[in-house]
């Protein structure tokens, strides 16, 4: 995809949600970082469910540390892998008052540095809570990127590295958002709702004809 065509699609996104944000729910860049934490290989929608009951009992470190590995896993059992995801936010707790003074660091290697949290989950962080110009590539920007052709690359980092080469600067803070919902509710996996596509007319998907 030639970059014109590139700047067109992020153009129309821009126009349609000039100021995207993560559906999870969170008042604070504590409680961002426990919600991505909880997302991983779950729902948003099902993750704010916990969230909304498990912040209003604990959302600070401290607070939580007091509530323990068993009290956190009492708020998110319905959440996959809940047991590692309670150890890891308590763990993360630790770290962030012994080394951070309760406070979510604004910096990669700390981020990366927490039991739990991976690039994607650290580019999340920086971006949705400090505007930083990070993309995280999830399952479904990394769909997205491959079909439309926007930027291919054989795994998340190689579509990461690339989108971070091909994107303008003015719209990377709001690119992973724009491509994430994207792919949420119109370039679904299973079948693309390219009748619904804002991009339909730009986007280089060889299949896209035959699902009219």
């Amino acid at each position: 995809m030639n970059k014109n065509k590139r700047y067109d699609i992020l153009c129309r996104l821009q126009e349609n949600n000039p100021c995207p944000t993560t559906e999870l729910m969170y008042q604070s860049p504590f409680e961002l970082l426990v919600a991505v934490l909880l997302a991983a290989k779950a729902t948003d929608v099902s993750v704010n469910k916990a969230t909304k009951l498990l912040f209003q009992a604990a959302n600070t470190p401290q607070a939580m540390l007091e509530l323990g590995i068993e009290g956190v896993k009492g708020y998110i059992k319905s959440i996959g892998l809940f047991n590692n995801k309670a150890e890891n936010i308590i763990k993360t707790c630790k770290l962030l008052l012994k080394y951070h003074q309760s406070k979510v660091p604004q910096d990669r290697a700390a981020l990366e540095a927490l039991p739990g949290v991976g690039r994607k989950t650290a580019n999340v962080v920086l971006n949705t809570a400090f505007g930083c110009p990070t993309i995280a590539v999830d399952t479904h920007i990394f769909r997205v990127m491959n079909r439309t052709h926007f930027a291919v690359g054989k795994d998340v980092q190689a579509v990461e590295q690339k989108l971070l080469v091909v994107v303008p600067n003015e719209f990377k803070v709001y690119c992973h958002h724009w491509f994430i919902l994207h792919g949420r509710y119109i370039c679904i996996a299973r079948k693309p709702r390219c009748d619904s596509c804002l991009i339909e007319d730009l986007c280089e998907y060889d299949q896209k004809y035959y699902l009219r």
